[in-house]
């Protein structure tokens, strides 16, 4: 999107010209480094799937399809390659296919692009990727509701499923962001997808397993590969698990996964400045489970309590999908040049949740967002506010806090203090970057 700010005052940055930061002060948060070095992965893959209760269903000349996600998962690409090569150690004949139901604009090109931004290449895994938004309706549920699967799945010999377990954005339940969400929403595509959202997410934990019991049982699917990261984005685990298993292993892998989340180890705090946001770090673009700014706060909680949310950029492998900015209070400029409608209004559509593809207050600059914030945030102490910065939800080691934070930083164990309390680094233009 393109804004023509030619004609604007500057009457916020006049507004907001007396407003006094804080210096802010590095630190670093401490979590369990704890995972599996990339080398590791492809033997780690083979072991799980040799085993006979998934080795034994793949058979010469078999068409395997390997579920792929629109997450930007570490070592992705390198785990599909792995699944593929033992898939080939079986003489059987691999493809990929993605599996994100409406992610990518809700094309097929725009879901072979996603792919190929997370290295998920032909020539890197050594097979076919087929995309195609094209389904198969494999049965009903007793209300009447269709079930859709993906038609290159469905035409297949086999499935198997590779997707992070993780807590969800939007609702909470035994099964959430995992194996089985691929199986019902990312293979359901575009039209599945559309289908089971439209109950709301405050019915989802008890919907996803209806629709999953009919997916499961219909398709072959093989197994399902289960990725737990840790806090650092690492890869901690990764876990095979049968069809059944999925039903009644997964819940527990959920457990660990959320156990090993990063998050901001403060409780409660004024400002929350984000350099970052988008699809490849969190379903919506930010975690809210990191922000504590839920879109569907009927159906999920968690993270700190925030006054403000300020966000001031896209990553560049979001491809102008700015999912998840309607949460936020203020973006700027830099950030509203980026956006792209149509590769974001098709997911806030497919998913019946608008708030996330609302745009907020906009901003020719940096330091008019982050004053702005902290002019309107009510209650608060300003000469003495708590700000903190963060690159994105995904990468929390290193943040910024502000210096009334400091006391609080002190007393615990897990933040390390790595600097003084230094002014923020604007430059001429009054940008961070």
């Amino acid at each position: 999107m393109k804004q023509d700010y030619s004609k604007q005052r500057d009457i916020v940055d006049k507004i907001c010209q007396d407003v006094v930061l804080p210096r802010m002060v590095k630190v670093r948060q401490v979590f369990d480094k704890s995972h599996l070095e990339p080398e590791e992965i492809p033997d780690i893959v083979f072991q799980h799937l040799s085993q006979d209760k998934f080795a034994g269903q793949i058979h010469e000349n078999d068409r395997i399809a390997i579920a792929v996600g629109s997450r930007g998962i570490t070592n992705m690409a390198l785990i599909a390659k792995s699944v593929v090569e033992f898939v080939k150690s079986k003489k059987a004949i691999p493809f990929i296919f993605p599996s994100m139901g409406s992610h990518g604009g809700a094309t097929a090109e725009g879901q072979r692009a996603l792919l190929a931004g997370y290295g998920v290449t032909e020539e890197y895994c050594g097979c076919p990727i087929l995309s195609s938004m094209e389904t198969v309706q494999i049965g009903e549920l007793e209300s009447g509701m269709p079930v859709f699967m993906d038609k290159n799945a469905h035409d297949a010999d086999g499935i198997i499923l590779t997707g992070r377990i993780k807590a969800h954005t939007a609702f909470r339940a035994p099964h959430e962001s995992g194996l089985m969400k691929m199986s019902v929403i990312g293979m359901g595509k575009q039209q599945g997808a559309e289908t089971v959202h439209e109950s709301g997410f405050e019915n989802m934990g008890e919907l996803m397993p209806k629709v999953a019991k009919v997916v499961l049982g219909y398709a072959n699917v093989i197994c399902g590969l289960g990725i737990i990261e840790n806090a650092y984005d690492q890869t901690y685990k990764l876990e095979a698990l049968t069809k059944e298993e999925i039903w009644t292993k997964e819940p527990e892998l959920l457990v660990e996964a959320k156990s090993k989340m990063g998050r901001i180890l403060f409780d409660e705090i004024d400002e929350l400045v984000v350099d970052e946001i988008g699809k490849d770090i969190s379903g919506d673009g930010m975690d809210p489970n990191v922000t504590g700014r839920f879109a569907c706060y009927k159906s999920a909680s968690g993270g700190i309590e925030v006054k403000r949310i300020v966000v001031l950029d896209l990553t560049e492998k979001t491809h102008g999908n700015f999912n998840g900015l309607g949460v936020a209070d203020i973006t700027t400029k830099r950030c509203f040049d980026k956006m792209d409608a149509d590769e974001t209004y098709p997911n806030g559509v497919t998913s019946t949740v608008l708030d996330v593809v609302k745009v907020p207050i906009v901003t020719r600059r940096d330091e008019t967002a982050i004053k702005l914030g902290l002019k309107t945030c009510n209650g608060t102490d300003k000469s003495n506010p708590y700000i903190v910065r963060i690159r994105n939800t995904k990468d929390l080691e290193e943040i910024y806090i502000s210096e009334a934070m400091l006391e609080e930083a002190a007393k615990n164990p897990d933040i390390q203090i790595l600097g003084e309390p230094e002014e923020w680094a604007f430059d001429e233009q009054g940008n961070l970057f």
